[in-house]
């Protein structure tokens, strides 16, 4: 069996590539956390460090157990912190990832009042992430499940993923705006007007198909302005601005200056994922992933 403070010990030196300065900041003396490296060593019939006079250097071995050891301890730390919350009479927690698309279109906020309802004493912590922050969380055990815009790789050996829903795209328009009454909005009336684009629609992929969408449909539409997230587009688009795609969910009736428009030659939209981990540790974790895609389905 490994020893917790071992592995504390080799990622203090990794961390430094040098022993003196990982026995300063361990408090210890250099010669028993050289002995303590050395035995781990042993005990993994691996070696760790390429070692010189001046300084240590993970091996290539080493840098994959460092990897492996920083999930251990972090999900070590998650599991004393379930034990004493269990101690203390609660019933576990919840560590979730979001990207505001999940607060935005209501399904990360009615999942967590029907977990709320049937968990009354459930701690849960949020942590608003980029999705390759909350893939990192997953793998290292720190969060329990990611909302997210993109799913992980398909072949992905360690999470899974499943569609919650589809949100379609509709066209913001500031009110007042001649096209904001017209009964049909045809591409060519959308030629040389201002467009905000939001963060998500700056990716690459998305931006390439949003700009494609658009050329197919006989129009290019001209960049101006660029917004972190929808409800940012939206305050830009009421302020006459220019136009933005924007999720259906965020309808605009908190703002009485936005006009939404259906525009069904440009069909798109913006998807909302559940990733987690291939081991679910919990029973808590698979019972709030249901909560969540079976909110989005009804």
């Amino acid at each position: 069996m490994l020893d917790l403070r071992q592995l504390r010990y080799f990622v203090a030196v990794a961390e430094v590539e040098h022993v003196g300065k990982a026995a300063e900041q361990l408090h210890i003396s250099q010669s028993p956390l050289s002995r303590q490296i050395a035995q781990l060593e042993e005990r993994l019939g691996l070696q760790l460090f390429e070692r010189s006079q001046q300084r240590l250097r993970l091996t290539s071995d080493g840098r994959t157990f460092l990897h492996e050891t920083r999930a251990l301890l972090k999900h070590a730390e998650r599991l004393e912190s379930l034990g004493r919350r269990l101690g203390r009479g609660e019933t576990g927690g919840l560590c979730i990832g979001y990207v505001s698309h999940a607060i935005h279109a209501g399904v990360l906020p009615g999942a967590l009042r029907h977990v709320r309802e049937e968990r009354p004493g459930i701690h849960i912590a949020l942590y608003n992430l980029s999705a390759q922050e909350q893939f990192e969380g997953l793998r290292q055990r720190s969060l329990d499940i990611a909302l997210v815009c993109e799913p992980p790789a398909t072949d992905d050996p360690e999470l899974l993923a499943a569609r919650v829903f589809d949100d379609p795209l509709r066209l913001a328009l500031p009110l007042g705006h001649p096209l904001a009454d017209k009964p049909s909005i045809e591409p060519a009336d959308l030629h040389e007007q201002d467009w905000i684009m939001v963060e998500g629609q700056l990716q690459p992929s998305r931006r390439e198909r949003f700009l494609a969408s658009c050329v197919a449909a006989g129009f290019t539409p001209q960049i101006r302005l660029e917004a972190a997230e929808p409800l940012s587009a939206l305050g830009l688009v009421s302020a006459g601005l220019g136009l933005a795609l924007i999720q259906q969910s965020i309808n605009g009736e908190g703002n009485p200056n936005v006009v939404l428009r259906e525009l069904p030659w440009l069909q798109q939209s913006t998807g909302l994922w559940a990733a987690w981990h291939r081991v679910d540790l919990r029973p808590i974790v698979g019972d709030f992933r249901e909560m969540v895609l079976a909110g989005a389905a009804s």
